[in-house]
């Protein structure tokens, strides 16, 4: 098992927001997101032992390590001993919240100190020393969906027939690309507490009202979970087109079927239905409507 692509699942939005930030800061926040995740709203039941807050005390020491702009190996050396007296302090405890400890070294190696080699090879470790455990089948689930997800957007290439779908919109109407047949059409899929996709609005808001009349249309792929939220929040910033939402979050409908994995994510498709531009953003995003609804 990879150690990549595991931290999306345990992020909040709130912090998935800001983790597009100075690099220093991202690396805050992902421990400050891993210590919410795995001590605030667990995924899984907690277990009654001293391992837990010994992990806590940990995670913040190392937060305020990576405060101080420590994220070298070197710089968290002392950290990284104390994963290791943890460990060796519960030897045999096949548990998940030692589990935890030897995860949380792993997120270190793989998302600050940046060495993928090492963090494989405790993920293999970990996969091997607490097999059985909750913690560890809900890892092998999430490291499935992400493989799964990758595999669907591998397929979702430039140049390739984007899959359709039916649904209804927002509200209530019927929302398909086959209804916008002939035109230059935009799937975005966004959600009112994305920060990125926040900013990039105006601009999405601009090219929209600049082009629509020539035939370029958006189909907006919402990811929130309040619905009286994207109703305000798409009347207040001049979002006149549809709107796909379920309430469910990342567990949208149409975001499991396309695969996706992080937002904003958007596919730029001619009158065909093929997909001619991928994340397309400010001017470059401005460019590739103009020149699509201009024809060949």
């Amino acid at each position: 098992m990879s150690a990549d692509g595991d931290v999306r699942a345990f992020l909040l939005p709130e912090t998935q927001i800001a983790i597009n930030k100075s690099r220093n800061m991202r690396m805050i926040l992902l421990f400050a997101a891993m210590a919410m995740a795995f001590f605030c709203v667990p995924l899984m039941a907690q277990q009654t032992n001293d391992s837990s807050p010994e992990l806590t005390a940990l995670v913040i020491k190392i937060q305020t390590d990576l405060q101080a702009g420590k994220h070298t190996e070197a710089d968290l050396s002392d950290d990284l001993k104390q994963f290791d007296v943890l460990l060796a302090k519960h030897k045999g405890e096949k548990t998940d919240a030692v589990a935890r400890i030897l995860y949380m070294k792993i997120l270190l190696y793989s998302q600050v100190i940046g060495d993928a080699t090492k963090a494989d090879a405790l993920m293999n470790q970990l996969t091997n020393d607490f097999s059985g455990t909750q913690f560890v089948a809900k890892l092998e689930e999430m490291q499935a969906k992400v493989a799964a997800a990758q595999k669907i957007q591998a397929g979702l290439a430039v140049g390739s027939q984007f899959p359709d779908f039916n649904a209804q919109d927002v509200n209530g109407k019927p929302l398909s690309i086959a209804n916008y047949k002939g035109k230059v059409v935009m799937i975005d899929f966004w959600a009112t507490w994305c920060g990125p996709c926040r900013g990039e609005i105006p601009n999405v808001v601009a090219t929209y009202k600049k082009y629509h009349d020539k035939g370029f249309e958006i189909i907006g792929v919402s990811l929130d979970s309040d619905k009286q939220k994207l109703l305000d929040f798409t009347a207040q910033n001049e979002m006149t087109w549809q709107q796909y939402f379920d309430g469910q979050g990342w567990e949208n409908k149409l975001a499991a079927k396309y695969g996706v994995q992080a937002i904003p994510m958007t596919f730029l498709l001619d009158g065909s239905g093929k997909i001619i531009g991928k994340n397309l953003r400010g001017q470059e995003l401005t460019d590739m409507v103009a020149g699509a609804v201009a024809g060949p």
